[in-house]
């Protein structure tokens, strides 16, 4: 064996050494078990010659923890810090980079705009050939829909779909959510965990400027960490995506999503609301149980072929 392939090995036992993969969890974890979690912005660069973006930093089990962006495949990872020399890096550094084009271009894509709130602010349309699919895990009373996803395997093996989950549909559905992260691990579904807020307050009765979000008293800032280490407590890995419920937002909520190192996601076609998929479009439906319609609608649009394959990775729906 030639020493370069020696080298070639001892890196990828590193890198494998390096990992943060905790096996599922057997039943719900507190987020309590990540401490020490706050947001960073660091270059990392490890021993073998790998290059990454620090976004988050934590405590798991005692182990000092970093939240590894990708910042050309807009992928997350989680390794042991100790395995990463980090310095601080600035924004005007990150701009230069795909990840901090595609946060600067979703904050600035402001939707349409209200007096009091902006709607479907972000990322609407992909770059890709074919179709992005997003589902949003709301709150719900209701059981996931499974069919959709065992659908969605029929269609495309090992499909790609992105998830907006919220940290009470994850508590309130546990038996679910382990059910689609064996589906991941199975290779089924090719999952993205998308950060759709902890509580994702709503309120019927309140204008949508004083909803959601905008809600009096909610904290952003904890709605969309909470999130993260709720997913990171029960074995997941959250993603670069963030999408806002009901997708209302505001100037200054985007621009918080932004300081987090996020991408807003909105939505070009749910499906529910009547909007026709074309090719790039970003799909939203909702399996939580609370939008059979749409539902419907998308085995309606896939049979037909007006939902474009193949189904494309989120990740690649930023230019």
């Amino acid at each position: 064996m030639t020493l370069a392939a020696w080298a070639g090995l001892a890196g990828a036992a590193r890198a494998a050494d390096c990992a943060f993969a905790p096996a599922p969890a057997a039943r719900l974890q507190s987020p309590a078990t990540v401490g020490d979690y706050r947001p960073v912005l660091k270059a990392c660069l490890a021993a073998d010659g790998r290059k990454a973006v620090a976004i988050r930093e934590m405590t798991v089990a005692g182990q000092k923890l970093a939240l590894l962006a990708d910042p050309e495949a807009l992928t997350t990872r989680l390794e042991r810090a100790a395995c990463w020399t980090c310095s601080e890096m600035s924004e005007a550094e990150l701009k230069s980079t795909r990840m901090g084009r595609a946060i600067s271009e979703s904050a600035e894509a402001p939707g349409l705009i209200h007096r009091g709130f902006l709607q479907n602010a972000g990322l609407t349309h992909g770059a890709g050939p074919g179709d992005f699919v997003t589902g949003d895990l709301c709150p719900s009373k209701r059981p996931l829909d499974r069919v959709f996803f065992t659908r969605l395997e029929t269609a495309s093996p090992h499909a790609s779909v992105a998830l907006g989950i919220s940290g009470l549909w994850l508590v309130h559905h546990f038996d679910d959510f382990r059910w689609l992260v064996d589906q991941r691990i199975s290779g089924a579904l090719d999952i993205l965990w998308v950060d759709h807020t902890y509580h994702h307050p709503y309120l019927a009765r309140l204008p949508l400027a004083a909803n959601f979000l905008l809600t009096k008293g909610v904290d952003p800032e904890a709605e969309i960490l909470d999130t993260e280490r709720l997913l990171i407590a029960n074995g997941e890995t959250p993603s670069l995506f963030f999408r806002f419920p009901g997708l209302i937002s505001s100037d200054p909520l985007m621009q918080a999503v932004s300081r987090f190192h996020l991408v807003t996601l909105g939505a070009d076609a749910w499906l529910a609301k009547g909007q026709q998929p074309e090719k790039g479009s970003i799909v939203l439906v909702h399996p939580n149980g609370n939008e059979p319609k749409g539902l419907a609608m998308f085995t309606r649009d896939l049979t037909r072929g007006t939902i474009a394959a193949p189904l494309e990775p989120l990740t690649a729906a930023p230019e």
